[in-house]
């Protein structure tokens, strides 16, 4: 379990395929590592398979995996936001993250508000049906408020949030192109709470 708050950006060392998969080796900064932790790399809980004693850890990329995140486009040299799993005494900043993609989206418009930054994003249909204002969301690992979410002619959603200087320089959110993707997981509660209500008869 994550809380969205990223720890520090790494830097991807390697990307190696290997069958439908991609073994991924990121320069992550952090000394105490251990084989079988899970790390949310851009929002995507992965496990370290290896490392070494200056932080240098192996992670295996499933195809799943790639189909849902961006990961798959990943290179020698991209940086990825990292944030190893929380711990029972954590303060809980951000919100609740499993880590577990939900899908994603890509970068529609960016600009500068003061010394924030107002992002949009096009989301998937299936996916906007989850955001609401005010409401939470995870962008490449990120937990960030929603400020809007409407509903576009094609179908799809546009979401919009604004950025706070700390985060901007501090993630690789600020590194995004317009008709980049980003991985989004959306608030795991309102999942919950659609399966539940799903036994109800419809009005």
């Amino acid at each position: 379990m994550f809380s969205g708050i990223i720890e520090k950006p790494g830097l991807v060392k390697t990307v190696s395929h290997k069958d439908q998969a991609i073994i991924l080796v990121v320069e992550t900064g952090f000394d105490d590592l251990e084989n079988g932790e899970s790390i949310a790399v851009n929002g995507v809980c992965l496990t370290v398979t290896k490392f070494t004693k200056n932080g240098i850890a192996t992670f295996f990329v499933s195809s799943q995996t790639m189909e849902c995140s961006n990961l798959g486009a990943l290179v020698a040299g991209k940086k990825v936001n990292l944030e190893r799993a929380v711990r029972l005494q954590t303060r809980l900043s951000g919100h609740l993250v499993q880590g577990h993609v939900d899908g994603k989206a890509s970068l529609s418009s960016l600009r500068a508000d003061g010394e924030a930054y107002r992002l949009e994003f096009l989301l998937p249909a299936a996916l906007g049906k989850y955001c609401i204002e005010k409401g939470s969301i995870t962008i490449n690992g990120v937990s960030l408020t929603l400020n809007s979410v409407t509903k576009e002619p094609d179908q799809n959603c546009l979401i919009r949030m604004t950025i706070i200087p700390h985060t901007w320089e501090h993630t690789n959110l600020h590194a995004l192109d317009i008709g980049e993707e980003v991985n989004v997981e959306v608030d795991a509660i309102a999942k919950y709470v659609e399966k539940l209500c799903q036994p109800y008869p419809k009005p």
